[in-house]
């Protein structure tokens, strides 16, 4: 579902070249959920930006079912995102005039589906938003919001989920309940999960997990869900 070969990015700041992705080869089947750990700054924000076709890479191919994004202009990655892909932000990214209902609706009356208003106020009721369909985002708590977020990455059934942080402005319990809601309706949907996160018992949930340092990616060996992550980190690194 996912490929990456020789994936590289940099960002010039001033006279110095900063490397952000080094040659990185990754393949994701479908189905599979993946967490991408490191410290702020690593690079695993750009890397989903990369996957989105929101960044253009330095070098190297994004393979996205089968798809090179590099052969795909403006339009086709936007049509590709509409159709495949759900991104959920640490930051909500919810349109501020508009109800939690049209919020998730509106991924749907873009791509003209007659059945927009239905959908999204079912995946919302299973969110447990059933009651706040009419509020707008000012109105509710962190935590609706971001369950509002992820039923509108969701609710066009993508291919693809991608996470960046989503639990990372929320308070302990209301990470866990949002965390347990992710993984449920990612199991629920059958898409690809791609999680970037900092947290590691978060990131232990995950069907695998890798370390983004100095801008390489390493897998953690033998990691599998449930698996604590702590004491395998060291091997990652050193890999």
């Amino acid at each position: 579902m996912i490929s990456l070969r020789g994936l590289s990015m940099h960002y010039t700041l001033g006279a110095s070249r900063i490397e952000v992705l080094r040659d990185v080869d990754l393949d994701v089947p479908a189905g599979q959920s993946v967490a991408v750990a490191g410290p702020s700054g690593s690079g695993k924000t750009s890397l989903l930006l990369l996957l989105a076709g929101l960044e253009r890479p330095g070098a190297g191919v994004v393979r996205m079912a089968g798809t090179d994004l590099a052969t795909l202009d403006r339009d086709a990655l936007a049509d590709l995102r509409r159709d495949h892909i759900g991104i959920v932000f640490q930051s909500f990214h919810l349109l501020p005039s508009l109800s939690a209902l049209d919020n998730v609706a509106l991924p749907l009356q873009i791509a003209g589906q007659a059945d927009a208003l239905p959908r999204a106020r079912a995946l919302l009721q299973r969110v447990g938003l059933g009651a706040r369909l009419m509020h707008d985002p000012s109105q509710l708590s962190g935590g609706e919001q971001q369950r509002v977020a992820i039923a509108r990455a969701l609710v066009h059934r993508p291919k693809v989920l991608l996470a960046d942080e989503p639990t990372g402005n929320l308070d302990d319990q209301t990470a866990a309940t949002v965390r347990e809601l992710l993984f449920e309706l990612h199991r629920d949907s059958g898409a690809t999960l791609l999680l970037v996160t900092h947290d590691l018992d978060f990131a232990a949930r995950c069907d695998r997990t890798l370390h983004l340092h100095d801008g390489r990616l390493h897998e953690v060996p033998d990691h599998g869900p449930g698996r604590p992550l702590a004491q395998d980190l060291p091997h990652a690194l050193s890999a």
